[in-house]
């Protein structure tokens, strides 16, 4: 805004300077025109210089001197000139320099208020040169005085609800960001999960189940595991060749191995985003074939429809219900159906006992737009990724909102400034001449009523803007229709030759009025009541007699001096409302984006973190001793420490479930891995569940996932609720080793100011350990 107020003042100033030094030059006698020419020429050229800086920097000093000189060699001209069209030009001049400098001196008010008072010195100077025997008048000078003051009001005034505006839109766009973050947060959080669940949990879960298998493979799937791991998980928006992807798919070892016959008619150019679902979807599909179909072979197709891609994996297995499998179990819920979802795509899973299973995954790519759209979708206003990190989706109406928050708060302002103008302009300045020529008018009732009339239309204008409501349209027309009923009574009561003069109080402020009413319509709209303004001036003077000479220059001046500025005005707002606002919501968007991205980049690295530093010391450790042949699948502590793992981070997928009892739900999870071992648990509840910290329930599950882990009979899970505490207990009948009974008591994952409590017996093979937690007294939360 300053810099748009900056350049305006500055065109609109040298504008004024070039065309009355012009004026003043041909208008001069002949003797004069040499000195005269001396004296503008240097103001010109001055003005040049200044719009040279608008593009070329210059010191701020030397921008000062050029603008003081501009008024020195002004007013020095006026005495050279002679007469009253130099008095009046010189006065334009001046008076629009003076306002003009508010805005060009926008952000330094010292050197505006000193280029003003120079200004008034000027004038002063000039009429004591031009009429050495007078005293200068001071009636111009106070008007000049006062403009100065309304120019920096009004720009105060706008800047105020341009800083309105800035800190409004600020704080939609934080909400908007933290909105963002925390869906890409979500959705990087259900990609971890889903690549968690495929790689360590897979592994370590097939570590704990047996001995007596081929593990030639596993050193090289757990050295990938880890890697997968340490990856920040992630799409990309690069396109890759499906076809190639799918011939990458594993088809496992040794009696876990499933022969796939492809049929692929490739290429199939996809974004890498959704190939990478697919391809690692097709591989989940692959292990359950092998791990639960009783089959050794499958059959792959892929092809293209649609500007889109097909891909199948069907096997003549046992088959199963899909609608059967528990909401825990994340093969086809999280690592086929939710990936596919988070792309955008769809997935699908037919089967039924005893006639095989199809799975089928789907991807349209319209438009990398579409993808995009369908993520910020799924994810509630999600967002895409570049490079790795998640980027918020530019969506038109975000933009749009923007620009109508600047252009309202803006129209805002330039409305009240108009009014502010308007108000004290009629009763400081207007409300003087009206009384002070009653005598010239008439009738003068009529000017009176006049008067009465316009200060009524700006109550009306204030009485709404004042409440922040905007003019209503049938009351804005009413008005604007008193408005030039104003004009015409001041044109028609006044003798032709006193208009645009000392006596015609309403010539100059009429616009004002009309400006804050169509403030928010086009510039055309305002030029056209000008033009029905001058217009009715011009048919009051013609209508008595031509004027001579001398009175149509005067009459010229005047109008151009006033009417033009105050069209320029009205061009600066159509500027700021249709130009400046738009860029500035461009720039807001812009940055927007950019502070998006930096906090979800910040966010996932956190994440990313704290999550490799919650696995680092259990499960990273297991992952590369198995992958460096470290340590051995035959040994059975090597086996139960990887059915711990395997059932702390089945606790870790339930954690994200939307259901009722959480707590039960992670402690089911757990349940159901010591299930798939063999063991006989069995699970009791006793109150009313009620709600605890996600904190609090990792360190009431975890010991519970460790004793179930290390289980290889029965055991007893217990979950009781009082309502100010919980105890979850497990009792195992065979809890293989004391070293597992003691991790029990540790705490696992991130650190937390929870009090949870942990206690441990033992006695022979059977272990006893609880956990309990005790709502703080100045908690809110009811456990009943």
């Amino acid at each position: 805004m300053n810099l748009t107020l900056e350049r305006y003042g500055v065109w609109l100033r040298s504008t004024v300077v070039c065309l009355g030094s012009a004026l003043g030059v041909v208008s001069a006698d002949e003797a004069e025109i040499p000195l005269a020419m001396s004296l503008l020429v240097p103001a010109v050229l001055a003005c040049g210089v200044r719009l040279y800086a608008l593009r070329h920097p210059l010191p701020f000093a030397l921008l000062g001197a050029l603008d003081a000189a501009v008024l020195v060699l002004t007013g020095l001209s006026q005495p050279v000139l002679g007469g009253d069209g130099a008095d009046l030009m010189v006065e334009a001049i001046v008076g629009i320099s003076v306002i003009t400098f508010q805005h060009e001196w926008a952000t330094r008010p010292v050197a505006g208020v000193g280029l003003a008072a120079l200004g008034a010195v000027v004038c002063v100077l000039g009429d004591v040169l031009s009429s050495p025997g007078h005293s200068p008048e001071l009636v111009p000078l106070v008007r000049m005085l006062i403009e100065a003051g309304l120019s920096r009001a009004a720009y105060l005034i706008v800047r105020a609800r341009a800083r309105a505006a800035d800190r409004s839109a600020a704080a939609r766009a934080a909400s908007r960001r933290e909105a963002e973050a925390a869906a890409a947060r979500r959705a990087t959080e259900r990609e971890y999960l889903a690549t968690l669940h495929d790689t360590a949990s897979a592994t370590l879960l097939m570590v704990s189940q047996g001995d007596g298998r081929d593990w030639s493979w596993l050193p090289l799937r757990a050295r990938q595991d880890l890697e997968a791991l340490s990856a920040m998980p992630g799409f990309e928006t690069e396109s890759v060749d499906l076809a190639e992807l799918l011939g990458c798919v594993p088809e496992g070892e040794g009696q876990a191995r499933v022969q796939l016959k492809t049929h692929i008619d490739g290429p199939l150019a996809i974004p890498s985003g959704p190939g990478l679902a697919i391809f690692n979807g097709v591989r989940e599909a692959v292990t359950n074939v092998a791990r639960h179909a009783g089959v050794r072979e499958a059959e792959l197709r892929a092809w293209a429809e649609e500007d889109g891609a097909v891909v199948e994996l069907s096997d003549a297995g046992r088959g199963f219900d899909p609608q059967s499998v528990p909401a825990r179990r994340r093969g086809i819920s999280g690592s086929i159906i939710g990936r596919m979802h988070a792309v955008g795509g769809s997935a699908s899973v037919t089967s039924c006992p005893g006639t095989g299973t199809l799975v089928q995954w789907r991807w349209h790519g319209r438009a990398r737009a579409s993808w995009a759209e369908a993520r910020a979708s799924q994810a509630a206003d999600g967002a895409q990724v570049t490079d790795g990190v998640p980027r918020p989706p530019r969506a038109q109406a975000q933009h749009t909102a923007v620009v109508r928050l600047i252009r309202g708060q803006l129209l805002y302002g330039a409305q009240l400034a108009a009014l502010l103008i308007s108000l004290v302009a009629q009763f400081a300045i207007s409300l003087r001449q009206l009384t002070a020529y009653q005598g010239v008018y008439h009738p003068a009732w009529a000017q009176t009523a006049a008067f009465v009339c316009l200060a009524a239309v700006a109550a009306t204008g204030a009485a709404y803007l004042l409440r922040g409501r905007q003019v209503p349209p049938r009351v804005r027309w009413w008005s604007l229709g008193a408005v030039l009923t104003v004009s015409a009574t001041g044109a028609f009561t006044l003798p032709p030759e006193r208009l645009t003069g000392a006596e015609d109080w309403a010539f100059g402020l009429v616009g004002w009025h009309a400006l804050f009413l169509l403030a928010d319509l086009r510039v055309r709209a305002f030029a056209a009541f000008l033009g029905a303004h001058i217009g009715l001036n011009a048919a009051a003077v013609f209508l008595s007699g031509a004027p001579t000479a001398a009175e149509s220059a005067a009459m010229g001046i005047s109008t151009v001096s006033i009417c033009g500025f105050q069209l320029s005005v009205a061009v600066l707002l159509t500027r700021l409302l249709h130009g400046m606002a738009p860029a500035a919501g461009t720039a807001a968007a812009q940055e927007e984006e950019l502070r998006t991205r930096e906090r979800i980049h910040e966010d996932m690295q956190r994440d990313h973190k704290e999550r490799y530093r919650a696995l680092t010391a259990t499960t990273v450790p297991l992952l590369v001793g198995l992958g460096h042949g470290v340590l051995s699948p035959h040994d059975e502590e090597v086996r139960l420490r990887c059915g711990v793992e395997a059932a702390r981070m089945r606790r870790l997928f339930a954690e994200s479930d939307a259901v009722l009892d959480p707590l039960l739900n992670e402690l089911r999870a757990c349940v159901e891995v010591a299930e798939h071992q063999g063991v006989t648990v069995s699970l009791a509840v006793r109150g009313h569940s009620g709600e605890v910290p996600v904190e609090v329930r990792r360190e009431l599950v975890d010991p519970v996932a460790v004793i179930l882990g290390r289980t290889r009979s029965t055991a007893r899970v217990t979950v009781v609720w009082t309502p100010r505490a919980v105890r979850v207990s497990v009792v195992s009948e065979d809890c293989a080793g004391g070293r597992g009974t003691a991790e029990a008591t540790q705490t696992h994952g991130r650190a937390t100011d929870a009090e949870v409590t942990v206690a441990r017996t033992t006695r022979g093979g059977s272990v006893w350990v609880e956990a309990g937690w005790r709502r703080p007294a100045a908690s809110g939360v009811e456990l009943t």
